[in-house]
C-alpha cells in the first residue's frame, strides 16, 4: 500500500475540510497514481469531493464510525481491520491512501511508499500529514527538481518505509 499527499512546510494539508494546494501537475500526478486502483479514505475527505461523489476510474474504501451513512458508489468500512481484510488479497501497489488526518495516521505503518508534494508555503491548516522526517523507518529516497505553478513552488518527492506492516 502507498499513500499520496501534497503538504505544506509544516505537513498541513487542509482546511475547512478543503485542500491547501490546487496545483495543476500534482492533480495529473494523483490522477495517473491512483486512478484503476483501490483508495483508501475518510468520510470527511469524500464528501469534499464535488457531489460527494466517488472520482472515477477508481474503487473507493471509506472509514467512518457513522452507521447508516452509505453514499452510492462506494464500500463502507467501520475500521481499520475491515479495511485491511478487505485489501487483503490485493497487490500492495494496488492500494492508495489519499486522507483525511487520521486516515493517514492509521494506515502510515502500513505503507511501502509516499509520494508527497511538498509546497514551500505554510497557509493556515488544520489538518496535517505525519512529518515524515520525524516518523521511525521513514527515509527520502528521491526528491524531484523545484517547481512552479504560478505564485506556489512545490517538489515532489518520494519517502520509503524501510519496514512496512504486513496487512
Amino acid at each position: 500500500m502507498n499513500c499520496i499527499a501534497a503538504v505544506s512546510e509544516n505537513w498541513g494539508i487542509g482546511r475547512e475540510n478543503d485542500l491547501l494546494f490546487h496545483i495543476s501537475e500534482d492533480m495529473k500526478l494523483f490522477r495517473r497514481l491512483t486512478t484503476g486502483h483501490t483508495l483508501i479514505l475518510g468520510r470527511r475527505n469524500l464528501e469534499s469531493f464535488p457531489g460527494c461523489r466517488p472520482l472515477p476510474k477508481r474503487r473507493h474504501l471509506v472509514l467512518t464510525a457513522r452507521e447508516g451513512w452509505h453514499p452510492e458508489g462506494v464500500e463502507v468500512c467501520h475500521s481499520l481491520a475491515e479495511i485491511l481484510e478487505t485489501v487483503r488479497d490485493l497487490p500492495e501497489e494496488d492500494v492508495w491512501v489519499i486522507g483525511g488526518g487520521i486516515v493517514y495516521r492509521e494506515f502510515l505503518p502500513f505503507c511501502r511508499e509516499a509520494y508527497i508534494t511538498r509546497v514551500e508555503a505554510c497557509p493556515a491548516a488544520d489538518t496535517f500529514f505525519p512529518d515524515l522526517s520525524r516518523e521511525p523507518g521513514w527515509t527520502l529516497t528521491e526528491e524531484g527538481e523545484r517547481q512552479t505553478d504560478g505564485k506556489l513552488f512545490y517538489r515532489f518527492c518520494t519517502y520509503e518505509n524501510a519496514e512496512p506492516r504486513r496487512f
